[in-house]
């Protein structure tokens, strides 16, 4: 087992529109970063037009690296650049520290324990002390609620992943098999001064602390690109 310094590596996550994922790829390869993920997910716009056109969300593609920090900003920066995540509607990029990292190929000859690498800072970016990350897992079905009770508690719109989870209280039987029912996970970025009234209007209006109705938690946000104001 491989294990990587917790203080020498980053995730990114970069939130496109359908069909640029690959070039996300390209780009990262170029600048370092070897391997990615690839996840489809449905976007929620705030957009009068397609309110007129009844379209309240976009197909999105959501990106996840993770490599050195001093590979992450210089990935990081070129990706936002060359896609313009500056202006409005191209997309949503942020970094993440990373508590444990294990079996990453792209960080196996990392520096073990180098903290000298500070993070790159940008006219177009924000500091990590003005974001948080906001994980809500729910049933599928329930991701769009979750948006609704964010956006009353000031967020400005949400990401919404398909997955699969298994737990003590979520499964159901049928034929007298467990079946693992279908989640719903949604990613939010919100400044931190809000963040607290978001988690807390989620959880109460879909009631997160009884068993099996889902689970939230919050992550530190370093840089940012493209953050709705």
């Amino acid at each position: 087992m491989t294990m990587h310094s917790t203080h020498n590596i980053e995730l990114i996550c970069i939130i496109v529109n359908m069909g640029t994922g690959s070039k996300v790829l390209k780009i990262a390869r170029q600048n370092g970063i070897n391997s990615g993920t690839v996840f489809l997910g449905t976007g929620t716009v705030k957009n009068r037009l397609l309110e007129l056109l009844d379209l309240y969300e976009t197909r999105k593609e959501i990106v996840i690296m993770i490599a050195q920090k001093p590979v992450v900003n210089t990935a990081f920066d070129t990706i936002c650049s060359e896609l313009r995540l500056d202006k409005p509607n191209h997309g949503i990029a942020f970094t993440m520290p990373v508590d444990l990292l294990i079996g990453n190929s792209s960080c196996k000859n990392a520096s073990i324990g180098n903290s000298s690498c500070k993070n790159a800072s940008t006219d177009k970016g924000e500091s990590d002390s003005m974001y948080k990350s906001i994980f809500v897992i729910v049933d599928k079905g329930k991701g769009e609620s979750v948006i609704e009770s964010a956006s009353k508690a000031g967020s400005k719109g949400g990401t919404i992943i398909n997955a699969r989870g298994s737990g003590a209280h979520e499964t159901s039987k049928l034929f007298s098999m467990d079946i693992e029912p279908e989640k719903e996970v949604v990613l939010i970025l919100a400044q931190d001064n809000v963040t607290e009234n978001i988690v807390e209007s989620i959880r109460a209006d879909l009631e997160i602390d009884k068993p099996g109705h889902g689970i939230i938690f919050v992550q530190d946000v370093i840089n940012t690109y493209g953050i709705l104001k």
